[in-house]
């Protein structure tokens, strides 16, 4: 076997471990890269590429349906599976070249093309070759997880992973979880043309704020899509050519059957075949064991940069640990990761993105806070659009510095970044009301949550006496 003695060895080549390998060879640092399946991760293949052109499409079929709401022909689409799919195909295939290997090749990158398995402390081996690095980062993802429902082994079902290769749409979709990818796709499905059903176990959208979960959530039923919270599965069996589902019901058990089933309860970090403990590299079923700077706590050499590392489970946290592990190996700079900083959103209609800290966590880390709000339905813009719910919710301290935001509308996961930006520089309310928007724009939503900080202060018998004293001497 040849010997490839790199300073960084990166296994797994999604967000995380791409943007590593990238930048150590901007730096010229030479950087052997191992991925054992698709270039680009599961986000490219199986994540966030096919599912956001899906929701783009299911986005069309709706327009179409609610075409009378601006004055056109409304008509029921007629949807094209075939057609659906291969734009699905498409819309990788020109993003694939980004991450290819001959465009890593040519950046200087070592690329091998198979699995990669710790031997010891500082080597791994993959396919034929052995690399002893300096430093490993290890960005291998994450997998769907299988809850224990008995039945499912014996039936077919779906994940985000294998849902994209179906030969035909979905006549009626089972889909297990309320979380995110479930609750994206059920909507997507129902609004090309699929009867959806979605089962949780607790709350739909759990992570999310209520206030702003409960508008989407409103919005897929009104659309046909049935949410059954708290439900509790008792077993899956095979249906004729579909699935049934026993739910434990008040008194009897309650059936529904499906043409197809979707289990979407989560992810699971991709540890197993990696000979860990041969490196002393402590894991659970959370990821591997890191420190804040995503080092591992007990072997030195390797660090953990994404879904992986049991923190954030998406493609910009993954690029932006990947940022701080190269920080800490090529500088050695003391910088640290702050979860608060990554945004999320899903991806239904209206989307929810969410920055800093929750409401609750801003109540329990400081005594007096401020809720600033500001509804779509006062936005010009909105109003063209005819844009029917959705709201801004900022979340100050006492002095107006912004401790998070949540946006619920259209557009939420572009409006939510200057409030990311707000939070990363560590601004107050009243320095977002400098920022002038262009009108009309949904943007100008910000600038008029932000000054709502100001709502009390204008009322107040300070500035009453100080406006009454101007007027008279000013």
């Amino acid at each position: 076997m040849e010997t490839l003695t790199p300073d960084i060895c990166v296994v797994g080549a999604g967000a995380g471990g791409l943007s590593v390998a990238a930048g150590a060879a901007r730096f010229r640092v030479p950087v052997v890269l191992i991925e054992k399946s698709e270039m680009g991760g599961d986000c490219l293949n199986a994540g966030c590429v096919p599912s956001k052109t899906l929701i783009a499409s299911a986005g069309v079929a709706q327009t179409m349906r609610n075409a009378a709401d601006f004055g056109i022909h409304a008509t029921e689409p007629r949807v094209d599976w075939t057609a659906v799919r291969a734009r699905i195909r498409r819309t990788i295939g020109t993003i694939a070249p980004v991450d290819s290997q001959a465009r890593y090749e040519a950046m200087g990158v070592r690329v091998i093309r198979a699995p990669g398995r710790f031997v010891d402390d500082r080597t791994i081996e993959a396919g034929d070759f052995t690399v002893r690095a300096r430093r490993f980062v290890i960005a291998t993802g994450s997998s769907p997880a299988a809850p224990a429902i008995p039945g499912l082994e014996f039936v077919r079902s779906l994940t985000n992973e294998t849902i994209f290769d179906l030969d035909e749409l979905p006549r009626s979709l089972i889909v297990l979880g309320g979380g995110p990818i479930g609750i994206e796709l059920a909507q997507a499905f129902r609004r090309l043309g699929a009867e959806v059903l979605v089962l949780e176990a607790r709350t739909a959208l759990a992570r999310e704020d209520p206030e702003l979960a409960r508008v989407a959530l409103d919005r897929l039923r009104r659309e046909g899509v049935e949410i059954r919270e708290g439900a509790n599965v008792l077993r899956i069996e095979p249906h004729g050519a579909g699935v049934r589902v026993a739910i434990a019901g008040r008194t009897l058990e309650e059936y529904v059957d499906g043409s197809h089933l979707l289990v979407a309860t989560g992810r699971r970090p991709n540890v197993e075949a990696l000979g860990l403990d041969r490196a002393g590299v402590r894991y659970d079923r959370s990821g591997i064991a890191v420190d804040r700077h995503l080092r591992s706590v007990s072997n030195g050499r390797v660090y953990a940069v994404g879904d992986v590392a049991g923190r954030e489970q998406f493609t910009h946290a993954a690029s932006y640990h990947a940022e701080i592990a190269l920080r800490r190996i090529l500088f050695r700079q003391r910088v640290a990761e702050r979860a608060e900083r990554i945004p999320r959103v899903v991806y239904t209609d209206p989307e929810i993105a969410w920055t800093g800290l929750s409401e609750d966590a801003a109540r329990a880390r400081h005594r007096t806070i401020h809720v600033l709000r500001a509804s779509f339905s006062d936005n010009d813009r909105a109003k063209t659009e005819g844009v029917d719910a959705g709201h801004l919710k900022a979340i100050t301290a006492r002095n107006g510095r912004i401790l998070g935001c949540g946006i619920v509308g259209p557009g939420a996961g572009e409006l939510i970044a200057p409030w990311t930006l707000a939070i990363a520089q560590g601004l107050r309310a009243q320095d977002m009301t400098s920022a002038i928007a262009p009108y009309p724009t949904l943007s100008e939503i910000s600038r008029r949550a932000a000054a709502e900080i100001y709502a009390g202060r204008i009322d107040s018998a300070w500035v009453r006496r100080a406006t009454a004293f101007l007027r008279k001497f000013g």
